[in-house]
């Protein structure tokens, strides 16, 4: 247990990659409806349920991705199948992952997708997918009986990276051991880990500062050292927790030991890490309000110190603030002063407007698909578009209704007069989605569908399965005694005898 505690504390996880599943889609259900003295009762299949989805939660409970860490694989529950009686399949449930409050969702070659802010804020990771259609919803007046039922969708999956950024108004920069944890723990609740070594903040910390009417959160970021922009240190981990705020305060500790550090070459250092990490904010860094604190004030020689170099940096046009955490002295004027910066910050924000509904009907010339020649294939075509490719994956491809019902919904949307003019032959090779198969045109769109046996389309010119009439005459001749099957050889065995 006390190593598990360590591990846990050592380790802040602002960075993970997650794989999400959706749930697939239930087949749809192909029955008819069967009842004692009421012959042809119709189609009754039901529909195949939805796939859950899984979705992003931003949850103010939540601090960390330390759970992804060790649990990256998440995926929804699957629809059910239909059942007949006109039953529905059950919907599968959504997967809901609660994230921190500043997580920004990447694709893994770095494209932002989405950067959740705010308590509630929701967004699908995974859509799941849709159910199939059974029998009943497939009837149609050409097609009383429908032998097949559409196949569900599978649910989406894809490889996400969550960056944790924190959100605060205000941001604590400095070395190590400056004092900006003990700065947070006496301006608000916070309690974070104090100690009197290197690097003892490896978390940021997050805390909620009250100075009059003013209300504002506090970021204590993990201390910087030169070079913290390519990586030495704790740097690149957390840099990007200061982007988000609207003020930097430079925590400068007057009171160090170490050769060669005094508060000039402190700041001057940090930022030119600053500047340096700046080209991935897009200049934004450099443009927001700074502050100095000039901590442990207590010490004589420290306060010394501060004199000397105070009128130097409020030549620079930095405000500067001398403070002690211990004595706690100029504690209530830094406070009065970050609210006065966060408040001008907020009043320069433009006004934030509703979301605006956007509808964006299809074009009149757009048809949904288009054809491409095959560059694998000499003389093939690759058909693509949304509808094609969910019909193929719709489709139960040993059953030859649904392969006809599948050509039938093609033609209409006009995918064979658009491989006509492309110049498409009969057989040749043409592919949608993972499917190939030998381009034959010869279902025409809106003519009556021939009626045929269930399962089966006579346009189809290999029909491998056996029919219903078939089936039902071997049924019969297995049940009536002295009876044998209308087969040659057997017939003749038969006379043999």
């Amino acid at each position: 247990m006390l190593w598990k505690e360590v591990l846990l504390v050592s380790r802040f996880v602002d960075r993970v990659t997650i794989h999400v599943a959706a749930g697939n889609g239930g087949n749809g259900c192909a029955s008819v409806h069967r009842e004692k003295f009421k012959p042809l009762g119709g189609p009754d299949g039901g529909d195949g349920g939805r796939g859950g989805d899984v979705v992003l939660v931003v949850d103010p409970s939540v601090h960390t991705l330390l759970d992804f860490h060790f649990r990256p694989h998440a995926r929804a529950t699957n629809g059910r199948q239909g059942q007949g009686s006109n039953k529905d399949g059950a919907q599968g449930e959504d997967l809901e992952l609660r994230v921190p409050d500043g997580t920004v969702v990447l694709s893994p070659d770095g494209e932002v997708l989405a950067d959740l802010i705010g308590a509630g804020t929701r967004l699908v990771a995974a859509q799941g997918g849709r159910g199939g259609l059974g029998n009943a919803a497939l009837a149609s007046k050409a097609r009383r009986a429908p032998g097949f039922a559409l196949l569900g969708e599978e649910g989406e999956a894809r490889d996400l990276v969550l960056e944790l950024k924190s959100v605060a108004d205000v941001g604590l920069v400095g070395f190590p051991s400056a004092g900006k944890s003990s700065l947070i723990a006496v301006l608000s609740a916070a309690r974070p880990k104090i100690a009197d070594y290197p690097f003892t903040t490896l978390v940021p910390n997050l805390g909620v500062v009250t100075a009059g009417d003013s209300v504002f959160t506090m970021a204590d970021v993990p201390g910087l050292i030169p070079g913290a922009s390519e990586g030495k240190g704790l740097g690149l981990d957390f840099l990007r927790h200061i982007e988000r705020c609207a003020v930097l305060v430079h925590v400068v500790d007057c009171a160090t030991f170490e050769p060669g550090r005094d508060p000039l070459s402190d700041i001057d250092a940090l930022e030119t890490e600053l500047a340096r990490y700046t080209p991935s904010l897009g200049g934004e860094l450099a443009d927001r309000p700074r502050l100095v604190v000039l901590n442990k004030t207590d010490v004589p020689d420290a306060k010394d110190l501060a004199e000397l170099v105070r009128p130097e940096l409020e030549a620079r046009g930095l405000p500067v603030f001398e403070i002690s955490t211990v004595s706690r002295t100029g504690l209530r004027e830094l406070s009065f002063a970050l609210a006065k910066a966060v408040e001008e910050h907020r009043a320069a924000q433009p006004i934030l407007e509703p979301t605006r509904i956007v509808l964006r009907p299809i074009a009149v010339d757009d048809a949904g698909f288009r054809v491409e020649p095959d560059p694998e294939n000499e003389g093939g075509f690759i058909v693509r578009g949304s509808r094609p490719e969910r019909w193929i994956r719709q489709t139960q491809f040993s059953n030859d209704e649904a392969v006809g019902y599948l050509a039938d919904r093609l033609a209409r949307l006009g995918v064979e007069e658009a491989l006509a003019k492309a110049g498409a032959v009969p057989g040749c090779p043409v592919t949608i989605g993972d499917v190939t198969f030998d381009w034959e045109p010869s279902t025409p769109a809106g003519i009556a569908v021939l009626m045929t046996g269930r399962g089966t389309d006579v346009r189809l010119e290999t029909n491998s399965r056996v029919g219903a009439a078939e089936r039902k005459a071997a049924r019969k001749a297995r049940r009536t005694p002295g009876e044998w099957p209308a087969d040659d050889d057997t017939e003749s065995d038969f006379d043999e005898e």
